[in-house]
């Protein structure tokens, strides 16, 4: 057995740690990130100086409207992208999360 004194893990709550909920979130949140298009969205909308209509958005993706409209919906659902309706005008700017996670790629480079 380990001398518990010299386990890095000692003393930490690792069921909070390894919440079921908080990694289903996170896993949800970084597999978003995992299909160039959707980091494309993301990164724009983070250099955005704020919302960005759909419309000025499509030109910036080589992928049809549609498939832009599916990866903005899944940027939502993973927390990353924030979707406000004007009548039949859509916006989208980058959340908080979003902003986090791009500096951290940037910085880690």
């Amino acid at each position: 057995m380990a001398d518990s004194s010299s386990d890095p893990l000692s003393g930490m709550d690792i069921d909070a740690l390894i919440d079921d909920a908080a990694t289903t979130a996170d896993v949800k949140t970084l597999s978003a990130f995992g299909y160039e298009t959707r980091y494309r969205l993301v990164r724009l909308l983070v250099e955005a100086d704020g919302a960005v209509r759909f419309d000025e958005i499509t030109p910036y993706v080589s992928v049809s409207d549609s498939a832009v409209s599916h990866a903005l919906t899944l940027l939502c659902d993973a927390g990353l992208v924030e979707k406000r309706k004007d009548g039949r005008s859509r916006s989208y700017s980058a959340t908080e999360r979003a902003e986090a996670l791009v500096d951290a790629l940037i910085r880690t480079r």
